[in-house]
């Protein structure tokens, strides 16, 4: 995207003001983890960064590197927005792992294990570590982008002042965001998709899906596993004009 002048875009539209916190934990995902079986080797690497791993064999080292990568890539995403649209960007403020129920606390309430949320309260992004490097194993590294993408999304939509009535509204919009941030930053070649990971992304969205029987309106609701993967693969094809920013 141009940086140059103030453009008008989705993005322009929405950036009317920055806001206090919204809420505690803002987004996460159903407390049952991935179960999709893994699909073929791939990686989603950040362009220049080492493409070593060539099985599913994955360590502490090979996950934290890979969150780095997308921290980062998020980070520049997410500026070069601001910078287009003539705001100011603040980043998160920090990523958080915890290993126990209540390890890690969003506004003095304890964070459950098998989830990762953002909490605006403290503008941090907390993740379930073992949950999160399962899910790396069983799904595959561009699962974590997505579910890195998806939680800083969240953090945005509180730059922005977003706040729907229903939490399926707030939920899929981050699911499009992310895609968006996903698709844009492959386009520029920032990231680079490799076979297998697009099979990743949906796998992973399959995976943490509203059972059918949740209903649309309820507290908490993420959509259903069609809303999400629709949603998301909708910003990765048509970036953030089809996420309903303006």
């Amino acid at each position: 995207m141009a940086r140059s002048g103030r453009p008008r875009g989705p993005l322009a539209a929405a950036l009317v003001a920055l806001v206090v916190a919204v809420g505690c934990a803002v987004g996460g995902v159903p407390d049952s983890g991935p179960r999709a079986p893994a699909p073929e080797t791939s990686r989603l690497v950040g362009t220049g960064e080492p493409t070593a791993r060539a099985d599913r064999t994955t360590n502490a080292d090979s996950f934290q590197d890979d969150i780095s990568v997308a921290v980062e890539k998020a980070d520049l995403y997410w500026r070069s927005q601001f910078d287009a649209s003539g705001r100011s960007f603040r980043p998160i403020s920090r990523i958080v792992p915890y290993r126990r129920d209540g390890e890690a606390a969003c506004g003095g309430q304890g964070l459950p294990r098998n989830n990762a949320v953002y909490c605006s309260q403290g503008d941090f992004i907390a993740y379930d570590l073992n949950w999160s490097v399962g899910a790396y194993q069983q799904v595959g590294d561009a699962f974590v982008y997505y579910l890195l993408g998806h939680e800083y999304a969240h953090g945005i939509q509180v730059r922005l002042g977003i706040r729907y009535n229903f939490t399926i509204q707030q939920e899929l919009q981050a699911d499009c965001m992310a895609g968006a941030y996903l698709g844009d930053s492959i386009r520029s070649q920032q990231l680079r998709l490799e076979q297998g990971d697009l099979d990743e992304f949906r796998e992973g969205l399959l995976a943490v899906g509203d059972d059918p029987s949740q209903p649309w309106f309820a507290e908490g609701a993420h959509g259903t596993a069609e809303q999400r993967t629709d949603s998301f693969f909708r910003g990765y094809e048509k970036s953030l004009s089809a996420c309903g920013l303006d």
